[in-house]
């Protein structure tokens, strides 16, 4: 099982791969999760927003959790499995499936359809983890969720339940920011995203849910050494031009209401790492091949080096 110290760096947070008549395309995808761990990708989890836990059936939840672990097994990777569900019974099923699979963590985030009401919160995480005795867990905390932790609930979560490694921090939650940083790190290793790691580093951000890690693994491995290493001029450098990438980038594409799986998937194309589909399972939108060469033309003239893997 993971450890809190082992926890740490970008763990790619991988799309799934869908054929065109939108079903699972498990050929590509494993091949997909191969790439990431022979490019010693320090974890590969699925099931995240990214990963699209939200328009699967559960039969393909388990079939792209079968195909995940058996890879990163394969490839001597730490693998973390999403959990995510409207309901703490559906959440408990997933995570008995993946701990029975032999994941190595889950991730879990609040129920979303409803707000869980504060009275709630501990209950929810102490019934995860009873569930699936001695598995690591770490929370997805967004406001996709439609709340945000407090200190105090943080607190009290930590204390229920110790099962509880780490916690992804997004904009606007309590760990996307210094003072938050440095108190959830007392408990949790923190996640953020990459571009947050010189403003965040030094109150003790240690990794990220990432998809820039399929855009180039060998320059985001480089560029997090520079984190551990705590060398933070050398690193605001890189965080200027991921800033850049996610700002000027990648702006015709969310100006297209393209998000999260969309825009990553582009990020994994645009280098040739990952093989995916560029396709998202509708409703939800998906970008352009024109978005795509666009943003490949864009790194041509900014940032050549991110071209080559």
């Amino acid at each position: 099982m993971l450890t809190k110290q082992q926890f740490v760096g970008p763990w790619a947070g991988l799309p799934v791969a869908w054929k065109d008549d939108l079903s699972f395309d498990e050929k590509t995808y494993r091949a997909d999760v191969a790439r990431c761990c022979a490019a010693k990708a320090p974890g590969v989890y699925t099931g995240g927003t990214t990963g699209e836990f939200y328009a699967q059936e559960y039969d393909e939840f388990m079939a792209i959790t079968d195909a995940t672990i058996q890879e990163c097994k394969r490839g001597a990777t730490p693998v973390m499995i999403g959990c995510t569900a409207l309901h703490t019974l559906g959440v408990i099923k997933r995570a008995r499936y993946a701990a029975e699979k032999g994941a190595d963590a889950i991730q879990v985030a609040l129920p979303f359809w409803l707000e869980v009401p504060d009275s709630a919160v501990v209950q929810f995480f102490t019934d995860i983890a009873a569930s699936v005795p001695g598995m690591p867990i770490t929370i997805y905390e967004t406001l996709r969720a439609k709340k945000v932790l407090s200190l105090d609930q943080h607190r009290q979560i930590h204390e229920a339940v110790p099962a509880i490694i780490g916690v992804k921090s997004v904009e606007h939650t309590l760990g996307n920011g210094p003072e938050g940083c440095r108190a959830l790190s007392q408990w949790y290793h923190v996640f953020v995203g990459e571009n947050q790691w010189g403003k965040l580093g030094p109150y003790g951000a240690i990794g990220c849910c990432s998809s820039f890690i399929y855009q180039n693994p060998r320059i985001l491995l480089a560029v997090f050494d520079l984190l551990v290493q705590k060398k933070w001029d050398e690193l605001n450098v890189w965080m200027a031009k991921y800033d850049a990438m996610c700002i000027d980038g990648l702006k015709p594409m969310s100006e297209a209401g393209c998000e999260d799986s969309a825009v990553d998937r582009v990020l994994g194309l645009s280098v040739g790492f990952l093989k995916t589909s560029r396709r998202c399972r509708p409703p939800y939108p998906s970008c352009t091949e024109k978005h795509l060469l666009d943003y490949r033309a864009w790194l041509k003239r900014h940032y050549p080096e991110f071209l080559e893997l």
